[in-house]
């Protein structure tokens, strides 16, 4: 093919045009971007619209990003290396980060990062490992402190005290509250669209739930739903005043989620099994649920009797008279033993003989 020949596809200068005597190829570079080098905070002034809603959890990312680019001291990269975020993780632990505070920033991370290798922003990715969390202590609600820290509440705002009514029967997160519109509650459910886990559930109502939804007679237009006239922020501060006055200010583990877990903790101890309870909270995997699996102690109660039973054959407190007595723990009735023929024949002549 002469050089002429090749000039008649005019190539442009995006394309490098090759030759032989039986074909003609094209290559083209217009796909090589330069990959330049990035903050993490840039990352995440780039993406924080697009990955995240806004709210409260945005707030806890943008918290979290911003002490991860501190620790890195603002250095750019275009790949983000596993030794980069192995010393990453170190830091945070050295500055007392429990390993579940340390999962929730690098699950941030993570999905910033992962981001950013889509959009051809880095080239490399680190694997992220979950760090081993323990299972802490769950603090829910006694009867008496609920009735004393609602009572405070309903002092200082009406709405509030329905809102918090609500949380701890519906067991709903405070934005899954907060979020509801009037189209979501229909006779004797309610509906949560806006959810942590993207999955819309609908769970029936209680008594108490069916009186707070209802809103006082007011003058005026009627709110979008049942609890839009409060915000996270004004709740929050209503709720930390009321457990203060109660005696409660001292105890970090009583804020707002404490409703939820209070609701769980009913629900298993009342005897609802884990996968309904699962259900109901809409908790993505149960091993979320299982949490609260220890409270469920109704079905052990039998192991007392079992345990207390004494280890003697006869009377009424024998293994035999046990509930849970099986053919390996329940000793068997003796037989008599089987006669011989012989004997059996002189028994039977002695009798015959008697009569």
């Amino acid at each position: 093919m002469t050089n002429e020949a090749i000039q008649e596809g005019y190539p442009s200068d995006h394309f490098a045009v090759f030759s032989s005597h039986n074909s003609k190829i094209k290559y083209t570079f217009d796909k090589i971007r330069e990959v330049k080098s990035h903050r993490v905070g840039d990352l995440f002034s780039a993406y924080r619209d697009i990955l995240w809603d806004d709210g409260r959890h945005k707030y806890n990312v943008s918290s979290f990003i911003g002490e991860i680019d501190e620790i890195l001291l603002g250095e750019r990269f275009s790949a983000f290396d596993q030794s980069t975020l192995d010393n990453l993780i170190g830091t945070l632990r050295q500055r007392g980060n429990s390993n579940a505070t340390i999962n929730r920033k690098m699950a941030a991370l993570s999905k910033l990062l992962r981001k950013a290798y889509k959009m051809g922003d880095i080239h490399s990715l680190p694997e992220f490992r979950r760090q081993k969390e323990r299972a802490g202590r769950i603090r829910f609600l006694e009867r008496d402190e609920e009735a004393r820290l609602f009572a405070a509440i309903r002092s200082r705002s009406e709405d509030a005290y329905r809102l918090s009514v609500f949380l701890v029967d519906s067991g709903c997160r405070l934005g899954e509250a907060l979020g509801l519109i009037w189209n979501d509650i229909q006779e004797r459910r309610v509906s949560f669209w806006i959810t942590k886990s993207g999955r819309s559930r609908t769970i029936p109502m209680t008594e108490r739930v069916k009186e707070v939804i209802k809103l006082p007679p007011t003058e005026g237009r009627r709110p979008k739903g049942p609890f839009t006239k409060l915000s996270q922020a004004q709740y929050r501060a209503i709720w930390n005043d009321a457990k203060a006055e109660v005696g409660l200010g001292a105890d970090d583990q009583v804020v707002p989620h404490i409703l939820r877990h209070t609701c769980a903790s009913r629900l298993v101890q009342g005897g609802i099994d884990i996968r309904r309870v699962q259900m109901w909270l809409g908790h993505q995997t149960l091993s979320m649920t299982m949490r609260y699996a220890h409270l469920a102690t109704n079905d052990l109660d039998g192991c007392v009797t079992v345990l207390e039973t004494p280890r003697v054959c006869g009377g009424t407190n024998s293994v035999e008279s046990s509930a849970f007595s099986s053919p390996l723990t329940t000793p068997s009735a003796s037989k008599p033993a089987r006669k011989s023929k012989s004997e059996a024949v002189k028994a039977g002549g002695k009798g015959s003989k008697a009569n």
